[in-house]
């Protein structure tokens, strides 16, 4: 059982951040006639945001965090961690949750790391970050959790690049013996690792000339060894199986029903998957916010980025609710969180400022 309760966490603030680059998948080049209207249709996403080739994950959690520092006011000195969650890292190494404690200027002190993860990320690097300071010796700490898919998509892959978008996101974290538990369930199927895999760049699979040539599968679909590839029927059975059950066990461990729950956010996948899982659930879908539409699936962003630019109807910043965050994906592995959230001091989506 995965399942574990942390106390005296607070979340303070949530900032997400994406590229001012939006592209239309109506536009999309390598769609034959009636392709884009289809793809639209079943996963809900008509735009995209997509970085340059000069902004990293990094750039875009340092921006969201600059921004929520300043709004929450907060002193440098009092920030005790901040946790780096992404697939995309800046470099090989160093962390890239070290560039960023230096850039922006937090102290020495500062204990700083790297998480290496996809589509469950945020609530992972919550329950992380909230075990860390729950003893009470580290009081402030941010998670910093940032994707730039579309770097490891390919252009000429119609099964995945309109699908993607790039975001990043910064959660303020306290220490506060007056909050109610957080309540997390976290699982993992390793054995099903392949079926969202990058096969090339890493040890097992050093980079090679024939890493970086494009090979075509099929008509419309070409990619290289370095570029992500993904059993889609066996993903999308795995989403619509996990999503559902996770988030059952967790209300059942936490004596909670949907009916207790103000809302759920789901990891952005696509719009019909959800549905499904929200429909498995007999959940009102007045409960579900949903952020495909204008930035696709932002892998581990996707729940933060919900959060900020979706949740307008449960006002998040003027009273309590009780969430409920689920994601599921690469690992494969899957997660949920439930959050008697008090109002945030601050929430807010900014574009990039590069």
């Amino acid at each position: 059982m995965a399942g574990f309760n942390i106390d005296n966490i607070s979340i303070r603030g949530i900032v997400s951040c994406t590229p001012k680059t939006i592209e239309e998948n109506i536009n999309y080049p390598i769609f034959q006639e009636g392709e884009a209207e289809k793809v639209i249709a079943s996963t809900g996403i008509e735009r995209r945001r997509v970085a340059d080739n000069t902004t990293t994950a990094g750039d875009l959690c340092y921006h969201a965090a600059h921004h929520l520092i300043k709004q929450l006011n907060w002193e440098k000195e009092s920030i005790d961690c901040i946790i780096f969650v992404s697939q995309t890292p800046d470099y090989k190494l160093p962390a890239t949750s070290c560039i960023i404690q230096g850039k922006l200027g937090l102290p020495v002190h500062c204990f700083a790391m790297d998480i290496s993860y996809g589509c469950p990320g945020w609530v992972y690097g919550l329950s992380v970050i909230a075990s860390m300071i729950s003893a009470g010796n580290l009081k402030r700490g941010l998670l910093l959790v940032g994707d730039t898919p579309t770097k490891f998509k390919n252009r000429n892959d119609k099964t995945s690049w309109p699908l993607f978008g790039d975001a990043g996101s910064a959660t303020a974290i306290e220490f506060d013996n007056t909050a109610k538990p957080m309540y997390f369930n976290l699982q993992t199927d390793g054995s099903s690792h392949q079926a969202i895999i990058i096969t090339d760049g890493g040890a097992r699979n050093p980079i090679t000339m024939e890493s970086l040539q494009e090979k075509q599968i099929e008509p419309g679909i070409a990619r290289r060894a370095i570029d992500s590839n993904m059993d889609g029927l066996a993903v999308f059975q795995f989403g619509i199986k996990r999503g559902p059950s996770i988030t059952q066990q967790l209300l059942e461990e936490t004596n909670n029903t949907v009916d207790d729950v103000d809302v759920f956010v789901f990891h952005q996948a696509n719009q019909y998957m959800n549905e499904k899982i929200r429909k498995k659930l007999h959940i009102d879908s007045n409960k579900v916010p949903y952020s495909l539409k204008d930035y696709g699936n932002t892998s581990c962003v996707t729940i933060p980025l919900t959060m900020t630019v979706a949740c307008e109807n449960y006002d998040l910043m003027n009273k309590n609710n009780t969430i409920v965050a689920t994601a599921f994906g690469v690992g494969l592995s899957w997660g949920s969180v439930l959050i008697h959230q008090a109002p945030l001091k601050y929430l807010a989506h900014i574009d990039y400022e590069g």
